[in-house]
């Protein structure tokens, strides 16, 4: 049941990968929001009332 080409070995690398890079961007995302959320809140915990994010216009 070995594969003379090698295919499944990269099939399975390759999977590897994707999950692996999946799990990275996730792992980006959840750090980026937890430290807008705790921001927020320091800015909330000093008595601050102004605290919402100005974008500048383009």
């Amino acid at each position: 049941m070995s594969d003379s080409d090698g295919s499944g070995g990269r099939r399975g690398a390759l999977i590897g990968l994707l999950v692996a890079a999946v799990m990275l961007a996730l792992g980006l995302w959840l750090a980026h929001a937890l430290t807008a959320s705790s921001k927020m809140q320091d800015c909330l915990m000093s008595g601050r009332t102004n605290c919402n994010v100005i974008e500048p216009a383009r």
